[in-house]
Parts: structure tokens; C-alpha cells; sequence
């Protein structure tokens, strides 16, 4: 891939996965003026309704191959958009059970039963490297865009809040050096695991479980009235990352992956163990100490997060158990 090339990597608009998806994929092909349903019903964790909210969130990011750029704040499709986020919005808040004790929330991260088991675990332990590849297609959904969702909340934060936030970011962003970016850590990872490296070059592969997983951080994002949930987001994300990449890196190891693909992981295991600290206290400490009011928002970001992410683990190890694919389609 040439440095022109790099420089334009867009997506391709996928294959719809119901009429919701097919009618934002007609608009988005056919370019403005849109003509888009006046009325959204769909199942809120749905094949459908998921991509179609990843599509209207992606022009936001690197957007798509043919797509005018003017669509990403086209009145039309911002509308249909606010209905998809509020059906996915309302299941996430009556699908977590709430609260505002963001401590005891976050020491729940903290805790992992004996008998675990997890993707981490099962991957570590018994997987097979065609699992372990499409574990890290899977990914890719998210890990090539990797912390561009949580800049959104950097505006929106104060004080010491902001800058810590901005501290961890820096670290995400590879402390000012492109080939140390986590997403082109990721990059080379793909790579080193015979896979394509190009951005959302998986998408069409990635069930909604998948990708429901990205739309939360992109939804957070985009709502400053859910800034507290994207901190919360955050720091479940560091938190719970340390333990399970030394468990990925130990898996990669077995298989006799391509070093390139175990330096992702140890990347950060030390990176992420810093990070929690400074997300808990400097981050959430401070957010909450100038608007206490949103302990609720941050524990809906991690409660959410822990929902999204347990529905993908199971998807993952209820197909691995069985013996078939992960995917939509095969790789």
C-alpha cells in the first residue's frame, strides 16, 4: 500500500442486512436529498439496525468510498440516525441494572472469579489459531479506529479531568510517533496474521454483536449529554484490558503467532495497568468532583460496556464450542 493509498483508506459501503441498513446504504450511494423511514422498528441488537447505525456513525470517521463528505451532518439522515441511537439507547438503560456508586462498579472490574472463562481464557487455554483469527477480524472493527471515539469527550471535560484524559490518549496515539499508534500496532498485527489490514476491511465479516460494541463508544461520543458514559466506557476499557491482553499475548505465544502480532498485546498490559489509575482517579475523580451529577452516566458507560461485551464473548464461545465460525461469512 503506497502512502496515497494510506492516506484515502475508505471503506466500501457492505452488504445491507435488512431495510433499515438498504435504505441508509440507497441514500448514502445516491447522495443527497435523502428519503429515509419516518419510522424505526427493529430489533434495538439487531443485524439491521446495528450496521445501520455504524454506517450513519462511520461519517463521522474515516467515512466511505464514493460518499460525499456532506452527508455527515445531512439533516435527514441525522434524524433517522437520533432514531436508531434511541432504540439502542433504551435497551442498553433497561438491559443494565443502574445505579450511581461508580466505585463499587469499578471494583467490579477489578474482580475475576478462579473458574473464569472468557474469549481471553478460552484462547489462552484451547483455541485454535482459526478462532484466534477471527477473534483479531473481529477486532479489527473497532482496533483500526482504536481511541478516535473517546477524543470526542475531550471538549467536553475540565481541568485535571481533561488533561489526564488527554495524557492516556497521547499513549493510545503512540506518544506522537505514527508507527507506535496502537491502531497501526494493530495494523501490523493483522498483518502479521496473514490478514488484510484495511480499514473496516471486515465489517462485512462482523456480527451486530460486534459491532454494537463500537456504536456505544460512537454514541457516547457524539451526545455530550452522555459524556460521562464515554469516561465510563473508558476506564472499563483500561481496566479490564491489562489482565486479558497478558492472556492474549500468552495465546499468540502458544500458537507461534508472528511477534508483531504478541506486541499489541504486551503493549499493553503495562500501558493499560498505568492507564487505570489515572482514568479512576484523575479522571473520573475530577469529572465527578465538578459535576457529581453524572455518577449515574458513569456507571451506564461501564455497565453497558460489561452488556455488550459479555453478548460478544458468549456469541464467540457458544460458535468455538461448536466448532464453527464467528463470522457472517468465512474469511
Amino acid at each position: 500500500m503506497t502512502t496515497a493509498d494510506q492516506a484515502v483508506d475508505q471503506a466500501v459501503l457492505p452488504t445491507p442486512r435488512g431495510p433499515l441498513s438498504a435504505a441508509v446504504v440507497e441514500a448514502l450511494r445516491a447522495g443527497p436529498p435523502a428519503d429515509l423511514p419516518t419510522h424505526v422498528s427493529a430489533d434495538p441488537y439487531g443485524e439491521d439496525l446495528q450496521l445501520a447505525l455504524h454506517l450513519c456513525y462511520e461519517l463521522h470517521y474515516q467515512g466511505f468510498t464514493g460518499v460525499s463528505d456532506e452527508w455527515e451532518w445531512n439533516p435527514e439522515l441525522l434524524r433517522f440516525r437520533a432514531d436508531l441511537e434511541q432504540l439502542f439507547l433504551d435497551a442498553l438503560r433497561y438491559d443494565v441494572p443502574g445505579g450511581t456508586d461508580v466505585g463499587e462498579v469499578l471494583d467490579g472490574l477489578l474482580v475475576e472469579p478462579v473458574d473464569a472463562v472468557g474469549v481471553s481464557h478460552y484462547l489462552r487455554d484451547q483455541g485454535e489459531w482459526w478462532q484466534m483469527r477471527e477473534y483479531l477480524a473481529l477486532r479489527s472493527v473497532y482496533h483500526l479506529k482504536e481511541a478516535d471515539p473517546h477524543a470526542w469527550v475531550i471538549p467536553r471535560l475540565r481541568g485535571r479531568a481533561k488533561a489526564a484524559l488527554v495524557a492516556v490518549e497521547f499513549d493510545e496515539f503512540g506518544g506522537g510517533r505514527g508507527d507506535r499508534m496502537h491502531s497501526q500496532l494493530f495494523a501490523d498485527l493483522l498483518v502479521g496474521a496473514g490478514l488484510d489490514d484495511g480499514y473496516l476491511r471486515y465489517l462485512e465479516h462482523a456480527p451486530a454483536v460486534m459491532v454494537a460494541t463500537v456504536n456505544l463508544m460512537s454514541l457516547c461520543g457524539l451526545h455530550r449529554s452522555l459524556r460521562g458514559s464515554l469516561v465510563g466506557h473508558f476506564a472499563a476499557a483500561e481496566i479490564t484490558t491489562a489482565p486479558s491482553a497478558a492472556r492474549m499475548a500468552k495465546a499468540l505465544e502458544r500458537m507461534g503467532a508472528h511477534p508483531d502480532c504478541v506486541e499489541f498485546f504486551t503493549e499493553h498490559i503495562e500501558a493499560d495497568a498505568v492507564h487505570e489509575q489515572v482514568m479512576r482517579r484523575d479522571v473520573i475523580g475530577d469529572l465527578l468532583a465538578r459535576e457529581p451529577a453524572l455518577a449515574e452516566s458513569v456507571v451506564f458507560g461501564v455497565q453497558a460496556t460489561e452488556l455488550l461485551e459479555e453478548r460478544l464473548g458468549a456469541h464467540l464461545l457458544s460458535a468455538w464450542t461448536e466448532g464453527r465460525s464467528a463470522l457472517l461469512r468465512p474469511l
